[in-house]
């Protein structure tokens, strides 16, 4: 697939197997210092793109469209400051934004999370425990059954690994607000699991 996004293509093959970002003449250093930056970030962010659309499809254009934004707003970044998490920032606003993120949020809960008290600082939960053993299908599908902002905080801190602060510069949130979001995520993923934790 090949698609021209202002000033350059973006070509890509079957996720991170063929991926080229092919640069159209008077982009300079500008686009060297981008993709030096970004393509390091191709499969992570193809990740979470994927598991926040369900469709690869999707998932592609969402990456596509992340990578076009991020190039066209390179000289806003700050070097010195976290590119990890203002990639993710955009792709997340990205998919909130499209036709599909409206139709997933469009039953977000209106409970304020600022106020929790519980805090994420469970060592092992369900989730990790779950992940490491070889019924991960068992985990995707509960994950993919909580709502959208329950799963991106899930996904950030499980998968991806990022710190409370790097979610909160990618979610644009308090960090409080990450962790009672997580600690709530958690626990709603622990309880669609127990079932099957108590079968086994």
């Amino acid at each position: 697939m090949c698609r021209l996004f202002g000033p350059f293509f973006l070509l890509y093959k079957s996720l991170s197997c063929w991926f080229t970002l092919v640069r159209l003449p008077g982009l300079g250093l500008q686009s060297d210092e981008f993709e030096e930056l970004a393509m390091p970030l191709f499969d992570q962010l193809y990740t979470f793109a994927h598991w926040l659309t369900q469709n690869r499809e999707e998932a592609e254009d969402l990456v596509q469209e992340t990578y076009s934004k991020g190039l066209r707003g390179f000289s806003s970044f700050q070097l010195g400051t976290n590119f990890r998490a203002w990639m993710y920032r955009i792709l997340r606003n990205t998919f909130l934004t499209s036709r599909t993120g409206l139709r997933a949020t469009s039953t977000v809960s209106l409970d304020l999370e600022e106020n929790e008290a519980d805090l994420a600082v469970e060592s092992k939960t369900p989730e990790t425990i779950l992940m490491s053993r070889s019924n991960s299908q068992l985990v995707q599908r509960a994950i993919e059954n909580l709502p959208v902002h329950y799963q991106e905080i899930i996904l950030l801190c499980e998968v991806e690994e990022m710190s409370y602060q790097e979610i909160a510069e990618t979610l644009s949130i308090p960090i409080g607000t990450v962790m009672s979001r997580l600690s709530r995520a958690r626990k709603t993923l622990r309880d669609g699991l127990r079932p099957a934790i108590q079968k086994g």
